[in-house]
């Protein structure tokens, strides 16, 4: 029987996984100037973190996670999302404790949500993440939503879309509660059964429902906005004011709603207005969340976040025609014929190996033209070329492919010839 990858996931070949190893250097690049240090967790975690960080309400807790008991009969769930397992650590090794705060935090990762794959939404799929934990700054959340502007503007993207709302702090979600509450409940029975589920618990998340987004109440419903007490509405402000100094455009949504309860105040999305780039426009979303480290354990701290698919990413490059620069150049390639050469070829391509530049050889014996062929595809800067004769004489010939030059050089002095020219 042939075996074959698991749904939802795919393999990222070489000429391919190249685009992802650019887009990930460019983000630890950007995290680097913004003060972002990198934090790598388990790939699963108690499956009681996600219940508590990311809400048992909540579509990826109640219908998405990969969950299963271990030998030693504990609840082990492959992480769906970074923010919960960042925390976590957080609490767990104190980090709050350290005398520069805000801690600023990165991931680059894997995560696991069992949902129907589509373009650009696996199942295993890849986020790029960032995690302020220690302060109560607008300006912080700010910076936060202006590192995912950049990167986004670093790659070259430009039709962007960045929405923001409020989600106030616990007395002005409240209040909002209260009132979708009173204005779903009488008509509740016309909804879906998560959302009738939700009316008491979450009546926050109805707004975020896919299946009823289309029912008369959706257009009526209260707007947090509305409930915003001074502090929050302040806060928001304060926000805003910082992007537009920034010079970051953006557009206030009062109907944004982010999927997982532990948001507070400061909420956002950043969509993709490239055509063709397909319905679910949505490339990257977070806010704040001031109440989740001490729902998982560790003391009052305020916190603020924002995760990215690579997956759709790339699929917003490819909408909007954009090739990364990737450097698929190799340094120098040896054609070599016969076996005293080939001997010689490899002793070669080891020792520039070594002095820092990218080489390769023929390894199947093929024959001179198709070895000059080979170079070809791999884009060689220089051809060195090696056979009976050459090695007679003790030298070696060396083709510069861009403009045919071909010089002859003494073997000996080859790797310091090289190593000039490709300087």
């Amino acid at each position: 029987m042939r075996i074959q990858i698991p749904r939802g996931t795919q393999d990222i070949l070489p000429g391919e996984v190249e685009k992802w190893q650019y887009i990930e250097q460019k983000a630890r690049d950007l995290c680097k100037r913004y003060g972002y240090e990198e934090i790598r967790t388990p790939m699963f975690e108690s499956t009681e973190l996600f219940i508590r960080g990311v809400g048992d309400t909540t579509d990826i807790v109640q219908k998405e996670m990969y969950t299963f008991e271990d030998r030693g009969e504990r609840s082990l769930t492959l992480r769906p999302e970074g923010t919960a397992p960042t925390v976590r650590a957080f609490v767990e090794k104190k980090l709050f404790g350290n005398p520069d705060q805000p801690t600023k935090l990165y991931y680059i990762g894997p995560m696991f949500r069992y949902e129907r794959p589509q373009a650009g939404r696996m199942r295993q799929f890849y986020q790029f993440g960032i995690e302020a934990l220690g302060s109560n700054d607008p300006s912080l959340d700010a910076e936060v939503i202006a590192l995912a502007m950049e990167l986004y503007r670093s790659l070259g993207l430009k039709k962007l879309r960045l929405v923001m709302n409020s989600l106030g702090d616990t007395e002005s979600r409240k209040k909002h509660k209260e009132a979708l509450i009173n204005h779903f409940k009488p008509h509740i029975h016309e909804f879906c059964g998560d959302c009738q589920a939700r009316l008491e618990t979450n009546p926050l998340r109805i707004l975020d429902c896919k299946k009823d987004r289309d029912h008369e109440l959706m257009k009526t419903a209260p707007a947090v906005l509305d409930y915003l007490n001074d502090d929050s509405r302040h806060y928001f402000e304060q926000v805003q004011s910082y992007l537009r100094m920034m010079g970051i455009d953006f557009v206030v949504d009062a109907t944004l709603v982010r999927g997982l309860d532990y948001y507070n105040h400061t909420a956002f999305e950043i969509m993709s207005e490239a055509e063709g780039f397909g319905a679910i426009t949505t490339l990257s979303g977070g806010g704040r969340y001031n109440g989740l480290v001490q729902e998982i354990g560790g003391p009052e701290t305020p916190g603020i976040g924002f995760a990215l698919s690579i997956e759709r990413l790339l699929l917003a490059l490819e909408a909007e025609g954009i090739t990364l620069p990737i450097d698929k150049h190799v340094d120098c390639y040896f054609v070599a014929h016969g076996e005293k050469a080939q001997a010689e070829a490899t002793v070669l391509l080891y020792k520039l190996r070594q002095a820092g530049f990218s080489a390769e050889k023929d390894y199947l014996h093929k024959k001179m033209k198709a070895q000059f062929k080979a170079a070809d595809r791999k884009h060689a800067k220089f051809t060195a070329i090696l056979g009976e004769d050459e090695i007679e004489q003790g030298k070696i010939s060396v083709k510069e492919m861009e403009t045919g030059v071909q010089e002859t050089v003494p073997l000996d002095e080859f790797i310091s010839y090289l190593t000039k020219r490709l300087s």
